[in-house]
């Protein structure tokens, strides 16, 4: 990813709209194609699926746009535009216009974001209105007890002294949100509680102030408080997550030994690396640039492409790629590519684009909410003219209809899906599940497709000797010295394995590592080696011990023994895949490692398909392709090789001991030595959808049979608030059933097939 530069800066419409200064700066503005560029926005505000809706729908219509999407977890916008014709200025003011504050995207800005300003207001908000509201309805319990006149009139003034400072700071994210849809010519949800919150409470000053017998300031900041209490569980669920693609991009190296024509050596930051320019890499550094080794050998440690722990041996000629290990050689190398154009770029630019098109996403509640804001509306003005045309007074029309905008307000319906999510939170936590982001929860009750890695989730992610040669001590005592002064793997878990017999290393001379081939050093006048099989002169096999992996020992001139390794599956994997395959869903790997050792896995765990040597575009790819055909997938991978498919699915888990990275891009994680969460977890989420579409028909039953009462003048604004009090404490009941349906204490007994297949019943 480059900045823009020279002639394309030169193409580059970067002219204020409205005169002076340019506001976005050309460094915000990234090359991704010829004649094409990429800019990204921070906008704090958006918090619904409307927000995207509308800021998609403005950006669209401004020129040179070729593509605008939102990522409501992370609060971006990306926008890819036309060079030529398109203007990153008119982009921002396009935003702002909408009522939106935004500015270029930026490290500092994202740090800003996860400071949470939005939930500590959220906060504070929600603890006013309940401070406010206790106070008001204990002072509503003397005028319901009989107080009249100049008592009843003091008690109104008090809460209204309490109240109305109370709505005018607790309401400020609805006044905000309505004022925004209202200048951008629309409505959303904000604007019907904004206007029964700001009616009810004009009318309870005016019935006040001319010694009416009736005030609803209990009403108007009951309701308040209700309606924060959904809006912050909705907006702790979803949270403000940190993009993974920025912490892949922190593996970068910052600065690289160039080596000049002359032959010094010199420090240089990694943006000044050029292709064709020659760069020392010391054994411990990472690899900073693409490129090709022109002197030396080493070992390289590919996890963050393959996922793979088995280092791999690199001499002259071979590629190499940024941010890759080199492990036990220095290394002179030339460089391919400059730091914006590498693999690893290329990566975090994919990423980046998965987690833009995973934000297309549109919830339950958000899809339902679509025709709330104009039905509430006809519903008030249709009471309110009603009333008027059957002879009635101003006063009683109003009542009305603000008695309609108070029983209509989407407590319950705001609830629906919090209160689920935040039960269903608590019910994964205590099975050592941590769901990031509620949405998880129903794009995993609808996935019918699960993708697996191999190495570290299918798996335990680390060689245990498998298969030994039958040799005497003396044999086992050379190669524990070897082992343990070597830094390869598999070197080292044969030391440990020597260990745990109780063997001690031998005493060696002249122990020296062979970069890219392995240790050897002298025992009783012998050489010894260990290490690859064609160095060290062993025999190749063909049959299934092949499809492991080995490390050969030789003896001065005996033949070369071999010591073989697996990657153990984890206890219940197999019980795993079987579980999922009795729910219906497609099981498929994918994996960085070769084709031999794959397959066996595969074999070992039960799944049919499966697909080998993947690198991160390939699994990307691969998750496209599935999405391409109809496929909703679940996505499950530790390695960081394995972030931008855990990103780029529609849902994704990664087990606790995964990359920062990964846990990071996924949408679950999960602890302990088991696969058994991952069942566990869908089995929540498809309960916690049927409990989510029960709490949206309980919340439209509440409406369907109350309107008709309010809107008949059988409702005041105070029962309308109980009413709608009452909602909120049915849905949140009903929500609270989930756990019973998981019988928590009798499955720890359990072991973990018999618990997988109750999962699966």
């Amino acid at each position: 990813m480059t900045c823009c530069g020279g002639s394309a800066n030169a193409a580059l419409d970067l002219r204020p709209t409205t005169g002076g200064a340019t506001r976005v700066d050309p460094t915000f503005v990234h090359d991704v194609a010829p004649g094409r560029a990429h800019v990204d926005f921070l906008v704090p505000d958006m918090h619904c699926a409307g927000c995207i809706a509308s800021i998609e729908r403005a950006l669209g219509r401004e020129p040179g746009i070729a593509t605008a999407r939102a990522n409501l977890t992370s609060r971006r916008v990306g926008v890819d535009f036309d060079l030529a014709t398109g203007s990153p200025d008119a982009m921002l003011e396009a935003i702002e216009g909408l009522g939106y504050s935004a500015r270029p995207f930026d490290a500092a800005a994202l740090a800003a974001a996860d400071k949470d300003e939005v939930g500590a207001t959220l906060l504070r908000s929600m603890a006013v209105a309940g401070f406010a509201a206790g106070n008001i309805m204990l002072l509503s319990v003397s005028v319901w007890a009989g107080a009249d006149d100049a008592t009843r009139d003091l008690f109104h003034w008090i809460s209204a002294l309490i109240a109305l400072p109370a709505i005018v700071y607790a309401g400020q994210p609805f006044f905000r949100s309505a004022l925004r849809a209202l200048k951008a010519r629309h409505l959303n949800m904000d604007v019907p509680i904004s206007l029964a919150v700001v009616l009810a409470a004009g009318m309870s000053l005016y019935e006040t102030a001319t010694h009416g017998q009736h005030a609803w300031f209990d009403a108007s900041v009951g309701l308040l408080f209700f309606l924060l209490v959904g809006r912050y569980l909705d907006h702790r669920m979803r949270g403000v997550a940190r993009s993974a693609a920025a912490r892949l991009l922190a593996l970068s190296a910052r600065s690289a030994m160039r080596i000049e024509p002359d032959g010094a050596a010199i420090h240089v930051p990694v943006g000044e690396i050029a292709p064709g320019d020659r760069v020392r890499v010391a054994a411990g550094e990472r690899i900073p640039v693409d490129a090709t080794i022109v002197e030396g050998a080493s070992d390289i440690d590919k996890s963050l492409l393959t996922g793979e722990a088995e280092p791999e041996p690199v001499a002259v000629g071979a590629r190499v790629f940024a941010g890759t290990l080199n492990l036990t050689g220095p290394l002179l190398v030339q460089v391919t590519a400059k730091s914006g154009d590498t693999l690893l770029a290329d990566i975090a630019r994919l990423m980046e684009a998965a987690e833009r098109s995973g934000s297309r996403f549109v919830r339950i509640a958000d899809r339902a909410a679509r025709v709330y804001a104009p039905a509430v509306h006809i519903l008030a003005a249709t009471t309110f003219v009603g009333w008027l045309a059957a002879g009635a007074g101003w006063h009683q029309a109003l009542t009305a209809s603000v008695a309609v905008l108070i029983i209509t307000c989407p407590c319950a319906l705001g609830l629906a899906v919090p209160a689920v999510q935040v039960v269903a939170s608590g019910l994964l936590i205590r099975r050592g599940i941590m769901l990031k982001d509620g949405v998880a929860l129903e794009r995993l009750a609808g996935i019918d497709t699960v993708v697996f890695d191999k190495t570290g989730t299918l798996t335990e992610g680390r060689p245990e000797l498998a298969e030994s040669p039958l040799a005497d001590v003396s044999v086992w005592e050379v190669a524990a010295a070897l082992g343990a002064a070597s830094r390869h793997p598999l070197a080292r878990s044969l030391a440990e394995a020597a260990a745990a017999r109780g063997i001690a290393p031998a005493t060696l001379t002249n122990v020296v590592e062979q970069a890219g081939s392995g240790m050897e050093g002298v025992w009783n006048r012998k050489l010894i080696r260990l290490g690859r099989q064609e160095w060290v002169g062993g025999a190749p096999v063909d049959d299934e011990r092949a499809t492991r992996s080995e490390i050969w020992l030789r003896i001065g001139e005996t033949p070369a023994i071999p010591f073989r390794f697996d990657d153990a599956l984890r206890v219940d994997t197999a019980a795993t895949v079987a579980a999922l395959r009795a729910r219906h869903l497609d099981v498929l790997l994918l994996s960085g490692d070769h084709p031999q050792a794959v397959a066996r896995t595969a074999r070992r765990a039960g799944i049919d398909e499966w697909r080998a040597r993947c690198l991160p575009t390939d699994k990307a790819g691969a998750l496209a392709f599935l999405g391409g055909g109809g496929k909703r997938v679940l996505m499950v991978g530790d390695g960081i090789n394995d972030a931008p498919a855990l990103a780029a699915a529609d849902v994704s888990m990664s087990p606790a001991s995964a990359s920062d990275i990964s846990q990071t891009a996924a949408s679950l994680v999960f602890t302990g030595p088991r696969l058994e969460p991952v069942v566990t977890a869908l089995k929540v989420a498809r309960a916690a959808r049927r409990l989510t579409l029960e709490n949206i028909g309980l919340a439209i039953i509440y409406n369907v049979c109350a309107v008709p009462i309010a809107m008949l003048g059988h409702a005041t604004p105070l029962i309308a608030a109980v009413a709608m009090s009452t909602s909120s404490i049915v849905v949140t009941a009903n929500a609270l059933r989930l756990p019973l349906s998981f019988r928590t204490g009798k499955r720890a007994a359990k072991g973990p097939a018999s618990a997988l297949r109750e999962a699966a019943a």
